[in-house]
C-alpha cells in the first residue's frame, strides 16, 4: 500500500554490501582455520590471518550498527539486521577462539574428527556467503535461501555427531594419551562446536528474514 511512498524516502546505508563484505571475512577466516587444521607448520601466521579477518569483521559490524541508527528506511526490520550481523560476528569470534586454543596447546596434528568439523565449518562459511548474496532479492530467492539454511542446520547436526564420536574415541584412548591431553582435546572440540553452533544461528537469522519478507 505504501510501496510508492517508501520508494521516495531516502535509503542510505549499503546494508547488502556490508553483509557480503562480512561474509567474505567469514570465508577467509574459515579457509585459514582449515589450513591450520590440515597443516600445523605455520600456526602463528595462520592465527594472525584469522585475527586480521576478525578485526575487519569488527569494523564492518560497527558500520552496520551505525547505519541502522542513521538510516530511516532499512531493507529489513532493524532487529533482523542487527540479529544477523551479530550472529555472523559471533561465528568469526568463535573461529578465532578455536584457532587460539589450537595454538595455545601447540597442536600440530589435529585429530581426524577435528579436521572433519573444520571442513564443515568452511562449508558453512561458503554457504553463508552464498546466502547473503541472495538476500538482495529475498522474494525471488526464498526457496534457494531455505535450501541453503537447511543445509547449514544439517551441517551443524553433523558436526555435533562428529564431535561426540571424536570425544568418545579420545576418552577410550585416555590410557594412551593421558588425562591432560584428553582435557585439551575436549576443549578444542568444544571451541570448534561453538563455531558450528554460531553458523546455525546465522542460518536461523536468515530464515527469519525470509519468512518475514519472501
Amino acid at each position: 500500500m505504501f510501496a510508492w511512498f517508501q520508494r521516495l524516502l531516502p535509503q542510505k546505508g549499503d546494508f547488502f554490501g556490508m553483509f557480503e563484505a562480512h561474509a567474505a571475512t567469514l570465508v577467509s577466516a574459515a579457509e585459514a582455520l582449515h589450513q591450520l587444521a590440515e597443516d600445523g607448520t605455520s600456526p602463528q601466521k595462520l592465527l594472525g590471518q584469522i585475527r586480521q579477518h576478525e578485526h575487519r569483521a569488527d569494523e564492518i559490524i560497527r558500520d552496520v550498527l551505525t547505519a541502522v541508527r542513521k538510516t530511516f528506511l532499512t531493507p529489513f526490520d532493524r532487529g533482523a539486521i542487527t540479529g544477523l550481523i551479530v550472529a555472523m560476528d559471533d561465528a568469526i569470534d568463535e573461529m578465532l577462539a578455536a584457532a587460539r586454543s589450537i595454538d595455545l596447546y601447540e597442536l600440530r596434528q589435529l585429530r581426524p574428527e577435528m579436521k572433519q568439523v573444520v571442513s564443515l565449518i568452511l562449508e558453512c562459511a561458503v554457504l553463508t556467503s552464498q546466502a547473503l548474496g541472495l538476500l538482495r532479492d529475498v522474494s525471488g530467492n526464498g526457496a534457494k535461501l531455505h535450501e541453503i539454511t537447511g543445509r547449514m542446520v544439517a551441517l551443524e547436526g553433523e558436526a555435533d555427531e562428529i564431535h561426540a564420536a571424536g570425544l568418545k574415541r579420545a576418552f577410550q584412548e585416555v590410557g594412551t594419551i593421558g588425562p591432560l591431553n584428553f582435557a585439551v582435546t575436549r576443549e578444542v572440540f568444544r571451541n570448534l562446536e561453538h563455531v558450528a553452533d554460531a553458523f546455525e544461528d546465522v542460518a536461523n537469522q536468515i530464515d527469519g528474514i525470509v519468512i518475514d519478507h519472501a
